[in-house]
């Protein structure tokens, strides 16, 4: 962080992140966006696999571009001799360590978490994995679209007649992520607040996205009952659903409340149905949602999206469009909002990333820069912060360390 950027809440904090891809990724991203110094350690050759992840331009991975934003990058194969003395000098200084190796990959390369605090006994280390650190499965590669089938997830998602649907992105991984920054920021309090020292946290990818499928193991504990995919609908309140408009667009509504669902009926021009037995509360509605679901689609058909959006909003009744990311950026809210901002970058130019959230008051998120080219600050964290001479530098590198 610049002296010119606000400070976040997170300032002062030092973040070691070691491992790859999506779910760590976030939450080394979710630290730095709110003030925390992440130091984000590479493999000498081959970088963070985000970097050849999904989408390039120009040759530049955007995953990492996103994901790496706000952090310094360095060089460092843990696994060597020299390596684990590099890292046992980084860790050593930091507040925090966030990896996400297969269980036991760092005990077998001599730097577990009794080890390192032994150096740093105030030490927070997030332990981010598929299946957790425990358990029959724990030795297993695990990656979000497992997690995403074997939550549960997966089996509620989608449409009654086909297949469980998988999400078209790293849900699980993003899920994850979040609990796992909340974890590091309670434990930080714990320790400085509370004078509680330093701890491991032990994060799986299945359980996160598990907590947020709602009452389902209390559903089946108490009623034997095991819910079915339902498509758009909502098991739980109606109506809710997507309803294609006259042009070929697309709206969702959601109207589980009573007067929700009386603006709903005048805004499609059919007042009569707030009296009508089928439709009188939630419970009678879902008994006829598919009767509700044609009325429904039959006057949204005949309007295109605009018009409809215009005669809900006009009753207040609740409706949104159905968004890709080209209506994000043209829509007035999120442009007042600031919700997609412009980094300027010495590789892309500048690229158009999703903003800081939430939104703090008095220490803000900033985005200093995009995801930094691989290596970018050895000399700033093992030269400047670490100590290590020119001659020390040169003979890591020489031999592959760093």
């Amino acid at each position: 962080m610049s002296e010119s950027d606000p400070a976040g809440p997170l300032e002062g904090v030092t973040v070691v992140e070691a491992g790859s891809m999506i779910s760590i990724g976030t939450v080394g991203r979710l630290l730095a966006d709110f003030g925390a110094d992440v130091i984000k350690i590479e493999h000498p050759t081959m970088g963070d696999h985000l970097r050849e992840f999904g989408p390039q331009a120009d040759g530049v991975g955007l995953w990492w571009k996103y994901l790496g934003r706000n952090k310094r990058s360095v060089t460092l194969d843990i696994s060597t001799p020299a390596g684990k003395a590099v890292f046992e000098d980084l860790v050593a200084e930091a507040d925090a360590l966030i990896e996400n190796f297969r269980p036991g990959t760092l005990e077998r390369w001599g730097v577990g978490y009794e080890t390192l605090a032994q150096a740093n006994p105030g030490l927070v280390m997030l332990r981010l994995s598929g299946f957790g650190q425990t358990g029959p499965y724990s030795d297993r590669p695990g990656f979000g679209t497992l997690a995403e089938a074997m939550s549960g997830f997966a089996y509620l998602n989608g449409h009654p007649d086909r297949e469980p649907l998988l999400p078209p992105t790293g849900l699980a991984d993003g899920i994850a992520a979040m609990f796992s920054t909340m974890a590091v920021a309670f434990a930080l309090y714990n320790r400085d607040a509370n004078d509680g020292g330093g701890q491991y946290i032990d994060t799986s990818l299945i359980e996160p996205i598990l907590s947020l499928i709602g009452p389902q193991p209390l559903r089946y504990d108490q009623l034997d009952e095991i819910e079915a995919r339902s498509g758009n609908r909502s098991t739980s309140s109606a109506p809710r659903n997507v309803y294609e408009t006259g042009d070929g667009r697309a709206v969702a509504i959601s109207a589980s409340a009573q007067p929700i669902a009386e603006r709903v009926f005048e805004a499609i021009e059919r007042p009569e149905l707030i009296e009508d037995p089928r439709f009188l509360d939630n419970e009678r509605r879902l008994e006829h949602v598919d009767a509700l679901d044609e009325i429904l689609q039959d006057w949204i058909g005949e309007h295109s999206r605009a018009e409809v959006i215009e005669q809900f909003e006009a009753h207040e009744a609740t409706i949104a469009p159905i968004y890709n990311i080209a209506d994000i950026f043209a829509d007035p809210h999120y442009q007042a909002r600031e919700s997609i901002v412009e980094i300027p970058d010495d590789q892309l130019g500048s690229g158009m990333v999703q903003n800081t959230v939430p939104r703090f008051s008095e220490t803000p998120g900033h985005i200093s820069h995009l995801g930094p080219p691989l290596g970018a600050h050895n000399q700033a964290v093992y030269g400047e912060r670490l100590g290590y001479d020119r001659e020390m530098l040169a003979e890591l590198e020489a031999d592959g360390v760093i």
